[in-house]
């Protein structure tokens, strides 16, 4: 078994935790905070859209059961790369479409891979591509929110749908329950 991590920020990490935790060679998704300036920020700092840190999520997974250049295209046809920090109603540059690299066979990867989903959208995709300097796990609250929430309302309204979609389109990707 060979463990990697991959850090990704695709608008709310509640949303991309939901996502990748039914993944198929996805050991563990933590959400948490990152591209910004402020050390240990917390959810509040962030949302105040001062501290340059985008909403991600660290994924660590099994590269002999998912590669990650499956894992980049799980990503831009999850969440809409197109949109300038926003996805849906969510809007600030915490929300941005983003992928934190951790070495040079990742920044090409991630490079290519964005220009491969590019015809999948009819605008630019404008998904950051920069280098992983620090992730800061999310408050305890945050893991495993949707699983734990599912009948708050913007699980139920955002999330769900978006959960429905991915696992309907990847069925053949799934863990089993």
């Amino acid at each position: 078994m060979k463990h990697c991590t991959a850090v990704l920020g695709g608008g709310c990490f509640w949303c991309v935790e939901a996502v990748f935790s039914d993944l198929k060679g996805v050991l563990e998704v933590i959400p948490g905070y990152s591209g910004g300036h402020v050390e240990n920020p917390t959810y509040e700092q962030v949302c105040t859209n001062e501290t340059g840190h985008a909403e991600v999520v660290q994924i660590t997974y099994d590269a002999d059961q998912i590669s990650y250049a499956d894992l980049l295209k799980v990503f831009f046809s999850t969440h809409n790369p197109t949109t300038l920090n926003r996805q849906g109603e969510d809007v600030g540059t915490q929300y941005r479409s983003v992928i934190f690299f951790g070495s040079e066979e990742e920044r090409q990867t991630a490079e290519e891979i964005k220009r491969e989903m590019a015809p999948l959208w009819d605008d630019p995709i404008v998904t950051e591509i920069a280098p992983l300097e620090k992730f800061y796990p999310a408050e305890d609250y945050h893991r495993d929110y949707f699983r734990r929430n599912p009948q708050q309302a913007y699980c139920s309204m955002v999330i769900a749908p978006k959960v429905a979609k991915f696992r309907a389109e990847y069925r053949d990707r799934l863990k089993a329950h």
